[in-house]
């Protein structure tokens, strides 16, 4: 996908000098070991080169990037570069088994981003797409710079957000796919983190900071002991990235102004908010001046939503604190805790881009989507569109794309929640969340208009599921949309980038029990398309087809040995049902126990303020279930 671009741009660009260049890393994909950025349990963690966090990446939008991704993991390996379109070069997206195998061990994979060729700019990331390995570390911020740009600021941050487990990916994993945990309760982050980069480096820990266990942890600030230098009169641009795997964050400064400039890559006019909810894999830009006032210090707050919790541990601070300096003297302002009020979802349709391009036609193609979970036959929690979990085919899409560029085959052959668009259509996405928790969704090798909302797709009210307007001026355009509780949006898109494109929940454990689809798209214009070999030959060596169609048949019409279920319980109490009902049972009396031992003991949370706010947002979620499940029933 091209963005269309502002004929002021076009000529502003123009007129300048333009080198355009080639920025090259190499990349060991490795472990890091004794990482403690929270600085309370060691653990190993996925870094580059033997260090975490992997470094940031900071690029002109004149250069092409290559990284060269040698993997030493356990695991096959793959960098996927969030945002960028990739356009007509899918196979190097990086998601594992739609436009790659993976990377085996000790083998190397060259991703080539073209970034003059996708004419983007702006705030991204990389990550790992390939067994939970983001989760585990492998994520970074990637910057690319314009020629020109629209605001004005004296220097630029970037914000780092996330979320922190003390076990590794697997065995979490492991747990929530199994019969003991038939409700699907996710995993809860261990910590907060947020931390900060200025160019291609890390930000060090404040003075005063207590040394930790890990080298490579030492050397970088996290939360409380990480910190920005401010000056009086100079204005900030802060680039904030959620690279967390599960929560949401909401972000805010004590004492300053934000005035938001960009959401996902895309430049908007100046807009004051209060704080942001930015929800995993998303990106915002914000100017923030320097007080004139230099006297004290202030707070930077990134919290955890934790109502996306279903249990909220009592040794659980989901509140990430660092600073603005103005002065190492000086002592801080911290104005927390505040109402629960406060804690609202951005409205991201208020934010008008820089670059206008009128909502697109009405669409060609319509794709709906229905998002549910549900205990499967297996006794195991998957999440499901429109009843069905999406299965990773034995062949990566694009593959098959370009093997049969020349022939009519069904669209199953791509694999199920596989959706084929015609080159160049109009496409609606209509996306319902049918279940009670909050959900990211993202588009890779796109973005997309967001072109209407709901807040209830089951009422027949219109001021709560409104219907389609056309013909809006500038809708906003980014490439992940958070839905809460019965939510709906439709997003539109020209599919105009021949390629495989997964349309997925970044939220990593429902990613990984199934809540994603792929568009198939342009497939006969990738008749004359090469994949490069070394992607064909890393298949081979993992044992792995590289051709054929998702069921690894030569046949495309062969649909022997599809990759396809677990599938929705029957009605009525079977041996695998009553298992997770066990499961259930126990995980409960456990729980009881836990609860009857704090009330015993006498223990208490250290911020009793925090427990109350805690305690009110799990109330809210209560109610939020019995609704939705209310509404669903109903529907």
């Amino acid at each position: 996908m091209k963005v269309a671009v502002h004929p002021f741009l076009l000529a502003l660009f123009g007129a300048l000098p333009v080198a355009a260049g080639v920025h090259e890393v190499w990349w060991n994909l490795s472990y890091a070991y004794n990482v403690s950025p929270d600085g309370l349990v060691p653990r190993r963690a996925i870094g580059v080169n033997g260090t975490w966090p992997p470094p940031p990446i900071s690029v002109s939008a004149n250069d092409t990037l290559i990284v060269h991704a040698t993997n030493y993991l356990d695991n096959p390996s793959s960098l996927h570069h969030h945002g960028m379109y990739a356009n007509k070069t899918a196979w190097y997206d990086g998601a594992v088994s739609i436009t790659q195998c993976g990377i085996p061990y000790g083998q190397t994979a060259t991703y080539v981003v073209d970034i003059p060729g996708s004419g983007q700019w702006g705030t991204y990331w990389v990550h790992a797409h390939s067994y939970g390995q983001y989760t585990d570390g492998l994520r970074a911020p990637f910057i690319i710079h314009p020629l020109q740009e629209l605001q004005t600021y004296d220097d630029e941050y970037v914000v780092v957000l996330g979320d922190w487990y003390h076990q590794e990916h697997d065995p979490l994993l492991k747990h929530f796919m199994s019969i003991a945990n038939p409700g699907g309760a996710e995993p809860v982050p261990d910590a907060p983190l947020m931390y900060f980069a200025h160019g291609d480096a890390y930000l060090p820990p404040i003075a005063s900071a207590t040394p930790n266990v890990s080298p490579s942890t030492n050397s970088v600030g996290f939360n409380e002991n990480a910190t920005l230098p401010f000056e009086s009169g100079k204005t900030y641009r802060l680039r904030i990235v959620n690279t967390g795997a599960f929560a949401a964050m909401f972000f805010w400064i004590d004492g300053h102004e934000m005035r938001v400039i960009e959401v996902d890559g895309t430049d908007v006019e100046p807009y004051v908010v209060e704080q942001l909810n930015i929800a995993v894999a998303q990106r915002y830009s914000v100017l923030v001046t320097a007080r004139n006032d230099t006297s004290s210090n202030w707070a930077i707050h990134g919290n955890m939503d934790t109502v996306m919790f279903d249990t909220v541990p009592a040794s659980l601070n989901p509140n990430a604190t660092s600073t603005i300096t103005y002065s190492s003297s000086n002592s801080l302002k911290n104005l927390s805790p505040v109402p629960l009020e406060f804690y609202q979802p951005t409205d991201e349709t208020v934010f008008v881009p820089s670059v206008v391009q009128p909502q697109l036609p009405p669409a060609d193609q319509v794709v709906d989507l229905e998002v549910t979970f549900d205990t499967m036959n297996d006794g195991t929690n998957h999440a499901m569109f429109n009843m069905k979990t999406y299965n990773f085919p034995k062949v990566p899409t694009v593959f098959t794309q370009v093997e049969y560029a020349n022939q009519n085959i069904t669209e199953l052959a791509f694999g199920e929640l596989a959706f084929t668009l015609d080159h160049l259509s109009v496409v609606d996405i209509v996306v319902k969340n049918g279940d009670v928790g909050k959900h990211p969704f993202h588009i890779h090798g796109h973005k997309f208009q967001i072109i209407n909302r709901g807040v209830d797709y089951t009422s027949n009210d219109t001021t709560l599921n409104p219907p389609l307007k056309e013909g809006q001026a500038n809708p906003i355009r980014r490439d992940t949309i958070q839905l809460l509780p019965l939510h709906s949006a439709t997003l539109r898109f020209v599919a105009d980038n021949p390629g495989s494109w997964l349309f997925h929940c970044h939220i990593d454990w429902h990613f990984s029990s199934g809540l994603a689809a792929v568009f198939v798209e342009a497939t006969p214009l990738l008749a004359d398309a090469s994949v490069p070999q070394f992607f064909k030959d890393q298949c081979a060596t993992l044992d792995l087809p590289s051709q054929g169609n998702a069921a690894g048949n030569q046949d495309p019409n062969n649909l022997k040995g599809l990759p396809e279920g677990p599938f929705p319980q029957i009605l009525g109490w079977r041996p695998k049902g009553i298992g997770a009902m066990f499961g259930c049972v126990l995980t409960a009396t456990l729980g009881m126990a836990t609860v009857t031992w704090y009330a015993v003991s006498g223990r208490k949370l250290t911020d009793e303020q925090l427990e109350e706010e805690v305690r009110r947002q799990r109330a809210t979620k209560k109610s939020w279930k019995s609704v939705v499940a209310s509404k669903l029933k109903s529907a």
